[in-house]
């Protein structure tokens, strides 16, 4: 065979070679391919083997997968004036290829700005109080707001969390001595309840014992014989014998003055 037929020919073998490369696309599983043709979108290509038409079309291909975007940390000032740094992390998908591509120039970059903003603006509109305890109000709030800024890109924000809030050291020291204040008054609280149970307890107790006099008796010697288990040399006496001794010693006085004032008989007088 002449040697430029030769030539020709593998010039053309390696043509095709490069053009039928140039044709082929694999779109996976996860992805969509937009096909331009001539700078215009025709249409959108599922996964599987696709060929183009070299120079003439172009397919960009597009991820569906969820993407997990963090937002970094915004020093933020809340509704009651302090001064906090939160961040941040985002959970999107492209439900829409064609806008994805043609809507916007980068997806991810315009997700994480538009984020950032959106977090300090949500979060500068509540209180210290709210940030830490209504977070999960605040996340709805930011999805929502972002979901509606990002439809037009198509684009689908499916969560919004806020993964970290860091307060300043004088405001921690504030917030447990706040916190300390607050366990004390339950504690007294407590306390106090815990009294007025005991005090009509022991009401209950005394009504008891007055309609039924034995009933202290017995409860004083059952004292005497709990003092009695330590083998002390302690002696106590218990006011209703105190008492006792003192009715007992008056009823002595009074009989040795009645004793000493009778007059004397008639015969020792003679």
């Amino acid at each position: 065979m002449d040697p430029v037929a030769l030539i020709v020919l593998g010039v053309v073998i390696v043509l095709l070679i490069i053009l039928a490369k140039a044709s082929i696309r694999i779109v996976r599983q996860y992805e969509q391919g937009v096909l331009f043709r001539l700078g215009r979108v025709v249409g959108v290509r599922m996964p599987g083997f696709r060929l183009i038409i070299p120079v003439v079309d172009h397919l960009p291909l597009v991820s569906l997968r969820i993407v997990t975007m963090p937002i970094q940390s915004q020093g933020i000032i809340t509704q009651d004036n302090v001064s906090v740094d939160v961040s941040a992390v985002a959970y999107y998908r492209v439900v829409d290829a064609v806008k994805s591509v043609v809507a916007i120039e980068n997806v991810a970059a315009a997700i994480n700005q538009i984020a950032q903003t959106t977090l300090r603006r949500v979060v500068g509109r509540h209180t210290l109080d709210q940030t830490l305890s209504e977070t999960e109000r605040i996340n709805d709030d930011i999805r929502q707001i972002l979901d509606v800024l990002t439809t037009d890109w198509g684009v689908e924000v499916t969560l919004v969390e806020l993964k970290d809030i860091q307060l300043p050291d004088a405001m921690k020291r504030a917030m447990a001595r706040q916190a300390e204040a607050e366990r004390e008054k339950r504690a007294k609280i407590i306390a106090a309840e815990g009294e007025a149970i005991s005090a009509a307890a022991l009401g209950d107790a005394s009504d008891t014992m007055m309609a039924h006099p034995l009933a202290l008796q017995l409860r004083n010697l059952q004292s005497l014989v709990e003092i009695g288990v330590d083998k002390n040399t302690t002696v106590v006496f218990p006011a209703p014998l105190m008492s006792t001794i003192g009715e007992l010693s008056a009823f002595l006085a009074r009989e040795g003055q009645a004793a000493s004032s009778t007059p004397a008989s008639p015969g020792k007088a003679a």
